[in-house]
């Protein structure tokens, strides 16, 4: 089990994901879980986030229809 579990709300953030999810990975910190919740987003981030998950095995994505960012984050 890891000590921190990071989770990013994600909607319509294709221009930023990749820079955000890089930054974290980057950290020198490594005992993390990192939870992306795809709250319905309509662009490329279902599959970006997707992406992710394959080569990290610390990465687990959420997928759910678009509730909001307070859904997203609960």
């Amino acid at each position: 089990m890891s000590t921190i579990s990071v989770i990013i709300p994600i909607y319509k953030a294709e221009f930023y994901l990749h820079r955000c999810v890089d930054s974290i990975l980057r950290q020198t910190f490594t005992d993390f879980e990192l939870i992306l919740v795809d709250d319905g987003s309509p662009d490329g981030c279902p599959a970006i986030c997707d992406e992710y998950a394959r080569k990290d095995s610390r990465i687990h994505v959420i997928h759910q229809e678009n509730m909001g960012v307070s859904a997203a984050r609960s």
